[in-house]
């Protein structure tokens, strides 16, 4: 991740950890893991859906599709390899849910980690796409979706890396389709991180938030997992150390030891699952409320 712009304030009310309470309920997990018929998020899965139903949706002429975004990448010694992948599900799913929009499964694999803002590739258990073989990847999708019928195609990532490369598949795509400006169907590209509003921020990080480029494997996916996925967090092997002090250019090949030997880049100090449910609850609600105005759903 890296430092976006942050929102004055949130549309749901955030003002407290237990208000999250009345928001967005748990999703069904099932995207990222094992395909399931039950739950919630059948309703909202593309892959659930059989040929017939799915032209029967594209047909109807408003189809939108979302498309999660992640990497398989070490986030420390107390988070899963897919932790990207399974936020950025879990947030395309819950938006599905409040907009009538449809989730495809995820992009599991992503760009190469950095070393400033998710540890580096260098380290054990992360495996990433080239530059190329992640634009094509999205180019060819999103092409397919478009030339179906697909109204909008939502790209909701959750590794910073993948930014520009995503924008670069959409925007090949569009060329391909010859989809110039003013065109009625549309990529949004966005990253879950942008719609944490300043006041959710202030109750995540009651000591001062120290910014988006060392919030990897820190306190808001910790949080964020210890709310959505808690069997898949141990805390027990969690680091406490200072957040990195990245050097302000890249150097390759990397230099190892300025990597925390954790492979986080903040400690997950405080995380909680009511700060997780907080942070949840008011990213969904900001993002579906911007998706609904944006492509009058």
């Amino acid at each position: 991740m890296t430092e976006p712009s942050t929102p004055d304030a949130p549309s749901a009310d955030s003002s407290s950890l237990g208000q999250a309470r009345t928001g967005a309920a748990r999703p069904d997990p099932a995207p990222t893991d094992a395909p399931s018929a039950d739950g919630p998020a059948r309703t909202v899965r593309l892959a659930t859906m059989t040929a017939r139903e799915y032209e029967e949706w594209v047909g109807g002429g408003s189809a939108v599709a979302i498309l999660p975004t992640g990497a398989f990448e070490q986030h420390g010694p107390h988070l899963p390899l897919g932790t990207d992948a399974i936020l950025s599900t879990a947030v395309a799913t819950a938006v599905a849910e409040q907009t009538g929009a449809k989730v495809l499964e995820p992009f599991t694999l992503g760009y190469k980690s950095q070393q400033r803002s998710g540890g580096g590739n260098h380290l054990p258990g992360t495996l990433s796409l080239d530059a190329d073989a992640l634009i094509a990847q999205a180019r060819q999708l999103i092409r397919g979706l478009l030339a179906q019928g697909v109204r909008h195609v939502v790209v909701l990532n959750g590794h910073y890396e993948n930014t520009q490369f995503l924008y670069e598949g959409a925007d090949l795509a569009l060329r391909d389709l010859g989809l110039a400006p003013g065109a009625e169907q549309s990529v949004i590209l966005l990253s879950y991180w942008d719609y944490v509003s300043a006041p959710t921020l202030e109750v995540v990080y009651p000591d001062g938030f120290p910014g988006w480029d060392v919030e990897h494997g820190g306190v808001l996916e910790t949080a964020l997992l210890l709310h959505l996925r808690p069997e898949l967090v141990h805390m027990d092997r969690a680091v406490s150390h200072p957040p990195a002090a990245p050097y302000r250019f890249d150097r390759l090949p990397v230099v190892p030891g300025r990597t925390p030997e954790t492979g986080c880049l903040s400690a997950p100090d405080g995380a909680s699952a009511e700060k997780g449910e907080l942070l949840f609850t008011q990213t969904v609600a900001d993002l579906a409320a911007e998706l609904r105005t944006e492509l009058g759903l």
